[in-house]
């Protein structure tokens, strides 16, 4: 495929916990025009579609995003452009959760937790979603708590449950993160870990690499690389960080680490038509607003992605094999310093989109509509 091919074909889906009201670990800040419900995330959602052309799903968190009738949803999804993506799971919230969820030593918090499982798998049988991602804040803070391995045979058990009640073409993505909220043994804390209960579960059973959920140092491309060549790479979740977690803006901290991964990826395999891979954001915007803030997120990754295109791979490979050090760098750098942006603007006006998204939004009124319109009713936020 050519650049321009893969740019336009290019798919990034949204998060819709993106769009309410979230902050640090002291203090969320409320916005004016926050939604107040499902229907509202997806109207903003909608919205960063129409001015971007390159995210038309958006990703539910249940039960934040549960409704009544998650087919009226779906249909609400298509009649505003966009369709629903991912269904994300949530044992970590409920009191029952102090000491794990399907980790747990408690036989019937277990049970809660793989029913909770389970419903999401009903969702994603309503909404026509293929993934069910699941991270899990289980682990221990001291030790002697409980029993590593039991917790690692609690964990197979219940994804076990969880894979066969799977549709044909529905997959199981596992997250991984490296620590908090345990802080001595965090149950999946590592891709290593993601991958071994993958491979034994099975072929639609995909890790999905968090950018945030590494040590500082990590090279996360090698990961990227390791789990294309073994086909178990299903998913991102693109944010940014400057220390062991997430919630930036992807590209914020570190753009070229961004494009050293997205390369990665072309080089994998991992833009091709039938990879499979779920490109996805994964942000609560605190301090920038919501839309604006996806916008230019989604931006950062085409533009770290038409980077990646860029990159002579033939001329890099002669240099690779002839052991240039020098030369086989200067080819990923001199893709890496190209200005990218006058070719994404002038591909957006040929489909018919304004050539710069940030400008779009601002000019289409949507931020002050939805000021206005939004009085009263609760507003959605992390956790609610």
């Amino acid at each position: 495929m050519t650049v321009s091919e893969v740019l336009r074909t290019q798919r990034i889906e949204l998060p819709s916990w993106a769009f309410g009201n979230s902050g640090t670990r002291f203090k969320v800040f409320a916005q004016a025009g926050v939604p107040r419900d499902p229907y509202e995330k997806i109207a903003d959602a909608a919205q960063v579609h129409r001015c971007t052309g390159v995210a038309p799903s958006v990703a539910l968190h249940i039960p934040w995003d549960k409704v009544a009738d998650y087919t009226d949803l779906a249909a609400a999804a298509k009649d505003d452009g966009i369709e629903l993506g991912t269904i994300n799971a949530n044992v970590f919230q409920d009191d029952d959760y102090r000491l794990g969820s399907v980790c747990n030593p408690d036989p019937r918090v277990r049970r809660k937790a793989l029913d909770h499982l389970l419903e999401c798998v009903d969702v994603m049988d309503a909404t026509g979603s293929r993934d069910l991602k699941l991270w899990f804040a289980d682990g221990t803070n001291y030790p002697g708590q409980d029993s590593i391995r039991a917790r690692q045979d609690r964990l197979a058990e219940a994804l076990h449950a969880v894979y066969e009640r799977l549709g044909g073409h529905q997959r199981l993505i596992l997250e991984y993160k490296l620590f908090e909220p345990a802080f001595y043994a965090t149950d999946v804390p590592d891709w290593g870990t993601a991958y071994a209960h993958c491979l034994r579960l099975g072929e639609r059973a995909k890790v999905c690499v968090d950018t945030g959920h590494h040590a500082p140092g990590t090279n996360i491309e090698f990961i990227v690389s390791f789990l294309l060549r073994e086909r178990k790479l299903g998913a991102f979740d693109f944010n940014s960080r400057f220390y062991a977690d997430d919630d930036l803006m992807v590209g914020a901290a570190d753009p070229f680490q961004l494009f050293r991964i997205l390369l990665e990826v072309r080089l994998g395999g991992g833009f091709e038509p039938d990879a499979g891979i779920a490109f996805m954001l994964d942000q609560c915007h605190n301090i920038e607003p919501k839309i604006p803030g996806q916008i230019r997120s989604v931006m950062n990754v085409q533009e770290a992605t038409a980077k990646a295109l860029l990159v002579d791979v033939e001329t890099l490979t002669a240099a690779q094999l002839a052991g240039d050090v020098l030369g086989a760098n200067a080819v990923v750098m001199d893709a890496y310093n190209t200005d990218v942006r006058p070719l994404l603007a002038d591909l957006r006006a040929e489909q018919g989109l304004a050539p710069d998204p940030m400008a779009a939004y601002a000019a289409s009124g949507h931020a002050e509509r939805i000021v206005a319109e939004r009085i009263g009713g609760t507003q959605a936020g992390w956790g609610a």
